[in-house]
C-alpha cells in the first residue's frame, strides 16, 4: 500500500472517531507505520495485518488516549514497546514528552531506534532491557508522570513492579 493511502485512510478513520489530526501528524504518523509495515515483513513487532484494525489500535488508540494524560506530564515510560505503540504515536501527538521505550528482545529494540531515527525523535531513548532489571536502578523510581503497557493479561504483580516506576501524582495507562 502507497503511503499516501495509509495517510488517507488514517485521516478518514481519524474524522469517524471524532478525532483530529493535523497535517504533519498523519504525515508522521503514516511515516512511522510504514516502517513499521517494512520491517514486520522480517520480524515480528505486530500480528495485526488488516490495516484498518492496526490504524485504529496502534495510532488511533493512542491518539485517543493521549487526550487522558495529565497535561503537566512530560515524562513517560513504555514497557514492553515492542513495535511502538501506544509510545511512538503518543510521542507524535505531544512532542514535549521524554520518552523512555523498554523493550527486551535485540531485534525490536533496533527497530525502535530506527523509528527515532527515521521520524527524528527527539527525547526519545530505548532500554534493551526488562524492566526488572531497571528496578535496580534508583533515579528511575518514581520518575515516571506515565507509565504505559500493551498487554494481554496484567498481573497483579506486574503491577505493584510497575508502580515503583510511577512519580506520587503519575498514572499507569494500560492498553
Amino acid at each position: 500500500m502507497r503511503p499516501h493511502d495509509v495517510r488517507s485512510r488514517l485521516v478518514r478513520r481519524a474524522a469517524k472517531n471524532n478525532l483530529f489530526i493535523s497535517d504533519p501528524l498523519a504525515e508522521s504518523l503514516s511515516a512511522y507505520y510504514e516502517l513499521l509495515a517494512r520491517w514486520n515483513r522480517k520480524i515480528n513487532l505486530t500480528s495485526i495485518e488488516n490495516l484498518d484494525e492496526a490504524i485504529d489500535r496502534l495510532l488511533l488508540e493512542p491518539l485517543a488516549a493521549s487526550r487522558s494524560l495529565p497535561a503537566s506530564a512530560t515524562l513517560l515510560m513504555d514497557v514492553g514497546s515492542g513495535g511502538g505503540s501506544p509510545a511512538i504515536p503518543f510521542k507524535l501527538a505531544i512532542p514535549r514528552l521524554k520518552l523512555t521505550m523498554v523493550e527486551a528482545k535485540a531485534r525490536k529494540s533496533a527497530f525502535l531506534r530506527e523509528a527515532i531515527r527515521h521520524l527524528e525523535l527527539t527525547d526519545t531513548v530505548v532500554e534493551n532491557a526488562r524492566y526488572e532489571e531497571l528496578l535496580a536502578r534508583p533515579e528511575l523510581h518514581e520518575a515516571q508522570h506515565v507509565v504505559s503497557l500493551r498487554a494481554v493479561r496484567i498481573e497483579a504483580r506486574v503491577l505493584t513492579s510497575l508502580q515503583a516506576f510511577v512519580a506520587p501524582s503519575g498514572v499507569i495507562m494500560l492498553f
